[in-house]
């Protein structure tokens, strides 16, 4: 927004001259207070600049968390320590290899999002305490928070299993985007501050069936079984639908356009009604262009969204 320049009159001991200023300040006065009336913002307005950036355009710049201004400052300063901390994390804990994308601070620690490597391929997040008295990064304390790689893990091994039904999704939604004025997500903001487990630009997965808890333990055990002996773990009737969620997630591709109820129903009503999909309960949300740049969040309240309890469900 333009800033408007205050004008000053200056005091030269000449009448005329001093007149002419004075004449001169009343008109930019009534034209700044013209402007100003004009281009007046909304608190809705302002927000919105503050705030939000076109999904296009987002990649996980402006993410902040709660309180976290000096650990973000701390956890820079020792990103080297933290990423080797972390890669140990997860290959200690979760028999699991990983890329460290992003590093932002939080209350007392620091959440680091990563990306694994190969398959299971999945997006999750660690957390680094952080003794702000100090400075100290406490790279031996590194944690991750209940569940939350367990049902990463969990997601991207069912992805993995069913990788014929995935790519049936995938086809349709890609091609649903070629067709229609909707984009994803972009992979880079998925990895910087996305840590949704298994994700795609256009959706992602969740796991709360107990089956799952069984295929994380295995893998857990024997990281390094096949493809075609994952498949032996999990058919689709060991687990009940509404037990894994796939949320599929669009926005409307042109800036200032509500979401599209037109392109929403097509959605729902194609996903209602294909085969070949993998089982489960299927979220569709569709939002506008924007997306909250300090919290990675696209829906608002005029997003489109089908979900539980009307949740789709693919047996």
């Amino acid at each position: 927004m333009k800033h408007k320049k205050k004008i000053l009159a200056f005091s030269v001991g000449m009448s005329l001259l001093l007149g002419g200023c004075f004449n001169m300040d009343n008109t930019n006065h009534k034209t700044n207070k013209a402007k100003n009336e004009q281009t007046k913002e909304t608190p809705e307005e302002k927000y919105a600049r503050e705030h939000y950036v076109p999904v296009q355009e987002y990649t996980g710049q402006g993410y902040t968390l709660r309180n976290g201004e000096k650990t973000d400052k701390i956890a820079k300063a020792h990103r080297d320590e933290i990423d080797k901390a972390v890669k140990k994390f997860f290959l200690d804990n979760y028999k699991t290899e990983v890329i460290v994308h992003n590093v932002v601070g939080a209350v007392d620690g620091a959440s680091v999002f990563v990306e694994s490597v190969g398959e299971p391929h999945f997006y999750t997040y660690a957390i680094v305490p952080i003794d702000i008295d100090e400075e100290k990064v406490l790279t031996d304390q590194v944690w991750s928070q209940e569940g939350q790689v367990e049902d990463s893990i969990a997601g991207a091994l069912y992805a993995m299993i069913f990788d014929e039904e995935i790519a049936t999704l995938d086809h349709y939604l890609q091609t649903f985007v070629n067709n229609h004025p909707v984009i994803g997500k972009r992979i880079d903001a998925i990895a910087n501050v996305g840590a949704n487990g298994y994700s795609t630009p256009y959706y992602y997965i969740n796991t709360i069936d107990e089956a799952f808890d069984s295929l994380f333990k295995t893998y857990i055990q024997n990281p390094n079984l096949s493809k075609d002996e994952w498949k032996k773990q999990l058919t689709r009737n060991d687990f009940d639908p509404k037990g894994i969620i796939l949320t599929i997630q669009l926005y409307m591709k042109e800036p200032n356009i509500e979401p599209n109820k037109a392109i929403f129903d097509q959605i729902v009503s194609d996903i209602e009604n294909m085969d070949g999909l993998p089982r489960g309960s299927y979220t569709v949300i569709l939002n506008d262009n924007n997306v909250d740049k300090k919290t990675a969040i696209g829906t608002k309240d005029n997003s489109l969204e089908r979900s539980d309890p009307n949740d789709i469900i693919k047996h």
